[in-house]
């Protein structure tokens, strides 16, 4: 190799270094500011709350969150409205479950369950219009 040739060699190793550093650095800055983001959600939540997030996110979300931006859930969104916001209800329902949802109270504490309801009632309603599965019945608390 001559040494014009070793000089364009380097020159092209040094560009493509140069072009993965800026890389590295974009997928760091987005790193820390969506991971900022999950925080700042975090941040209004009190200790129980934020255990029922966990919760929530661990055995609810799989029914009653989208799984993407045009799929429908399978069960109802749940809000701070969800049965006339009253916790105690949301903490019944959860714990007896329904016709098509399991009951959790041989999984849960009585206080993960206060939890989940307290997380469920800091959630806004959504505005959105897409079509959740549903039955069209008012669901009733198995006893």
């Amino acid at each position: 190799m001559s040494g014009g040739s070793i000089a364009v060699v380097v020159e092209i190793v040094i560009s493509r270094a140069n072009e993965m550093k800026r890389w590295v650095w974009i997928a760091l800055i987005l790193l820390v500011a969506v991971s900022s983001g999950v925080f700042a959600a975090e941040a209004h939540l009190n200790e129980q709350q934020k255990l029922g997030r966990r919760l929530f996110e661990q055995s609810c979300g799989v029914c009653h969150t989208k799984p993407t931006l045009i799929a429908g859930m399978y069960g109802p969104e749940l809000s701070r409205v969800t049965l006339g916001g009253r916790q105690d209800l949301v903490a019944t329902f959860i714990s007896n479950g329904t016709e098509r949802m399991p009951g959790f109270k041989y999984t849960y504490t009585a206080g993960q369950i206060a939890a989940i309801a307290a997380y469920i009632n800091t959630l806004s309603p959504s505005t959105d219009d897409t079509a959740t599965h549903t039955s069209g019945k008012t669901p009733v608390p198995v006893r």
